[in-house]
């Protein structure tokens, strides 16, 4: 294959629209607007959710709820995860990020207790939950709130 050879994929361009180029292209005249009306205007048409003046959809629909933004995003990590460590390894959210356990720190980190851990080891995480917590302690391993 050379330089000159090369051409662009089948169906991957196409030819733009030549709007009012006389009545044998097609789309003469009126340019395929129509005839007289809003969007046949310079600057015409209308916006987004505009129903010719009616009531729209999303006004004649109840509000519904709120978004609470004080809420906290916890990275979830389940026990099972943590037995890819070796025993006596101290466990932060920073090593887990560099191991792939979890792929963002969001606020903060939060254990849970799905599966089991076979590793002792000493987690630090911002939060955990009372049974995962208790796990980690009957395997003789320790928790420490950051």
């Amino acid at each position: 294959m050379k330089l000159h050879e090369l051409k662009p994929a089948e169906g991957s361009r196409k030819e733009r629209k030549r709007l009012g180029r006389g009545i044998a292209s097609g789309t003469g005249k009126t340019a395929g607007k129509g005839h007289k009306g809003q969007n046949a205007r310079s600057g015409g048409g209308v916006r987004l959710g505009f129903e010719g003046g009616q009531n729209p959809l999303y006004r004649r629909l109840p509000k519904r709820g709120f978004t609470n933004i004080s809420r906290k995003e916890y990275a979830i990590v389940s026990l099972d995860a943590l037995n890819r460590f070796e025993d006596g390894t101290v466990v932060t959210p920073e090593l887990l990020k560099e191991t792939g356990v979890i792929s963002a720190l969001r606020d903060g980190v939060k254990v849970l207790a799905t599966g089991e851990l076979t590793a002792k080891l000493t987690v630090k995480a911002h939060k955990f939950s009372a049974s995962a917590a208790e796990k980690i302690a009957q395997v003789g391993g320790t928790t420490e709130v950051i």
